[in-house]
């Protein structure tokens, strides 16, 4: 199977290793950079305000972790078809890493300064900082499925 493989194959690898990479880490720098610039306004609370940096810098873990799967499958003779499955899986990561990055950035820019507010909205801005860090999850679940085909 592997010795009819076209000499692009590997190409979609690569391309799977790097959009996972790229989109994860563009996720994750929105989510902290929002949510960073709103802890530096307020610096009084920085222990409960620092939890959505954390969180963004977990969904780029995610990404990392297919990442070096990916590249770790790339072999000389990889067929087209598995080749594929590696560029769906880092797609699937990176991009759903890149909408949980966002996500984490508006709500934690925001949460964090409703805290500051109103300090019973620490739990709630915790329970949707979650919820919205399970969408990068879901990204990764799906890749790791597609990435072990």
């Amino acid at each position: 199977e592997t010795k009819n493989s076209p000499e692009y194959a590997s190409f979609f690898v690569v391309m799977g290793a790097s959009s996972t990479m790229i989109f994860s880490a563009l996720g994750a720098a929105y989510g902290t950079a929002k949510s960073g610039t709103r802890i530096i306004a307020m610096p009084e609370l920085i222990m409960k305000s620092i939890i959505p940096v954390v969180k963004a810098g977990i969904i780029d873990i995610y990404g990392l972790v297919v990442a070096v799967l990916i590249a770790n499958s790339l072999n000389d003779g990889i067929s087209l078809y598995r080749s594929v499955l590696q560029l769906g899986a880092g797609l699937s990561v990176g991009l759903s890493g890149l909408a949980a990055g966002f996500a984490i950035g508006i709500v934690g820019h925001a949460g964090v300064w409703g805290t500051a507010q109103q300090p019973r909205l620490f739990v709630g801005i915790i329970l949707i900082l979650i919820f919205t860090e399970v969408l990068g999850l879901y990204g990764l679940i799906v890749a790791l499925i597609l990435s072990t085909k």
